[in-house]
């Protein structure tokens, strides 16, 4: 006996055997039980997902001896003739090979004929969109109004090509892409049915090559079944479909982690030498990270992941990235595929997609990560609440009030070195802190940039300033941060050199300005006069008046 494909062999012969397209199955048999089948449909969508299977089959139960029926019984003579391709009124036309108008002429020829052993002459028109203009012209007319034994079913896959004229006259039905699933589940059926062994990686595999076709997921089966011996494993898929395993996908995304480009590079280029398409790898690790990313989102999407098997190791792999670099090194990918496509050079521009990721890659570190979350929900919290205090009235004669800034943090600012600026200090260094202080936080993250909420310059001199911070946990964190500090100072250069920060709780800082104009009090000059009326100027009982009623109108007296 001649050897036949699996996609021939496998082909459905009845609804119920069709993978997929539930919605089209069940228009089709309800209009079959209810004798309201129309004269004309077209059957859309794309290669291999059971368009002409589908025609064959509904052909099958129009002229089925047990008609109406909503499944052909495949026992009749007409339903075994009809599936051995023998039957006289199930007329199949490609208009691939049969484009040209005499053609169609002489199918509208033999239209007015009677059927000769069934109940319907049913004509099959594959890849319809092949046919030319004068064609579509020649067949409008019999289309529109066939005599009521005939029926036709157009097949396509690109029905954006067919005449608006010709649509408007069918039944319309849109095949879907498969799913994984559905294929495996069909390859497993194929595989029990010739009694061989199978991983199940290696059916996932050959899913994931398909892309939605069920004809290609059996074509690549059958290849891998002839490659294997005694069991169909991953190895030997893996070969057939030019995939690549699990193993290598989790090695590719820790050498970018790591920034390790040498090994990076080089399994790259054992992989082109192993004959992988750099186009299809540049697929392939898009779908791998979307994976990755489906899993940081929920560990239950496991029946969506395409390339991945879910294991612990995976699971670690998953959380040790933050989203926005996955979805950045898909953004990537996707524009280099777009690039490949009109390049010989495929590797190369895979080569600078991939150190364009590691190189952009920042130090990723998930306990401070969470450690900064924890302390953006507590600075929220801080923050409620001191809003919920009503503000208090100020008197004259009485005590400072102290009020609640939530738990205690120990730390004692540099008051010595804070009192020096203070006696160096100037109106024309303060303005310029206070005019590019909003700038410099600007550049830095969004986390550390919390940390400055709700500070404010008081004093400056030529080389340093001091910050005042509302919040003493605020304070303390800024304060022991040297690299925060470092950064900010950076971008407040004044007279070429870089100034120094102090920080200074609000609770403190009040006590070390009195203590400073009280000294500077007892010895003036006019060097401590500018830096007392600098500090005094930030007393709220001053700068109140002044956004009231202007600079202009307002004198300060010292007493």
């Amino acid at each position: 006996m001649v050897y036949q494909a699996f996609y021939r062999v496998y082909r459905p012969q009845t609804f119920r055997d069709m993978s997929g397209q539930t919605h089209v199955k069940r228009t089709l048999q309800n209009a079959l039980l209810a004798n309201k089948t129309t004269h004309a449909y077209l059957f859309s969508g794309p290669r291999g997902t059971g368009k002409t299977s589908a025609a064959k089959i509904f052909a099958k139960a129009l002229n089925c001896e047990h008609a109406p029926t909503e499944e052909p019984c495949n026992e009749c003579p007409t339903c075994i003739s009809i599936t051995e391709g023998t039957f006289t009124d199930v007329i199949e036309f490609d208009a691939a090979s049969n484009s040209r108008v005499e053609e169609i002429r002489d199918v509208i020829e033999n239209v007015r004929f009677a059927p000769a052993l069934g109940r319907f002459k049913v004509y099959i028109i594959d890849e319809v969109h092949m046919l030319s203009t004068s064609a579509f012209n020649a067949l409008l007319k019999t289309l529109e109004e066939p005599p009521a034994h005939v029926v036709f079913i157009l097949a396509t896959t690109e029905p954006h090509k067919l005449p608006a004229t010709i649509i408007s006259r069918c039944q319309r039905f849109d095949f879907k892409r498969l799913t994984s699933q559905e294929m495996i589940d069909r390859m497993r059926i194929v595989l029990n049915d010739i009694n061989l062994p199978y991983d199940e990686q290696a059916l996932k595999v050959i899913a994931q090559s398909a892309a939605g076709g069920m004809r290609d997921a059996l074509s690549l089966l059958d290849q891998a079944v002839s490659f294997s011996e005694d069991k169909l494993a991953l190895d030997n898929t893996l070969l057939v479909t030019g995939a690549i395993s699990q193993d290598v996908f989790t090695k590719m995304a820790m050498h970018i982690q790591q920034k390790d480009v040498a090994s990076m590079l080089t399994l790259l280029e054992q992989l082109v030498a192993d004959g992988k398409d750099p186009l299809r790898l540049t697929e392939d690790f898009i779908t791998f990270f979307r994976d990755l990313l489906l899993i940081q989102s929920d560990n239950k999407l496991e029946e969506l992941l395409e390339v991945i098997t879910l294991t612990e190791e995976i699971k670690e792999i998953a959380t040790s990235f933050t989203a926005d670099n996955l979805y950045h090194y898909i953004e990537v990918l996707s524009k280099t595929q777009q690039e490949m496509r009109f390049s010989h050079h495929t590797k190369i521009y895979l080569e600078t997609a991939l150190l364009q990721m590691a190189q952009t890659q920042p130090a990723i570190d998930p306990q401070v990560n969470a450690k900064v979350a924890e302390l953006e929900k507590m600075i929220s919290k801080l923050t409620t609440q001191l809003e919920q205090v009503p503000p208090a009235v100020a008197q004259p004669s009485a005590a400072p009030v102290r009020q609640n800034r939530g738990p205690e943090v120990a730390y004692k600012a540099p008051v010595t070195k804070i009192k020096q600026v203070l006696k160096e200090a100037t109106k024309v260094n303060l303005n310029y802190i206070k005019e590019n202080m909003a700038i410099a936080l600007g550049t830095l993250q969004k986390a550390e940039e919390a940390r400055f909420h709700k500070t404010m310059p008081v004093a400056a001199s030529p080389s340093a300033f001091v910050l005042k911070f509302e919040y003493d946990v605020l304070c303390k964190m800024v304060a022991e941060n040297t690299a925060i500090l470092q950064r900010v100072a950076s971008q407040l250069a004044y007279n070429g050199q870089i100034p120094t920060i102090f920080c200074i709780p609000a609770t403190q800082w009040e006590q070390v300005r009195a203590d400073f104009l009280h000294e500077r009090s007892l010895m003036p000059t006019e060097q401590t006069e500018e830096a007392m009326v600098t500090v005094v100027e930030e007393d709220p009982l001053i700068v109140m008046p002044k956004q009231l009623f202007g600079d202009d109108f307002v004198e300060v007296y010292e007493d």
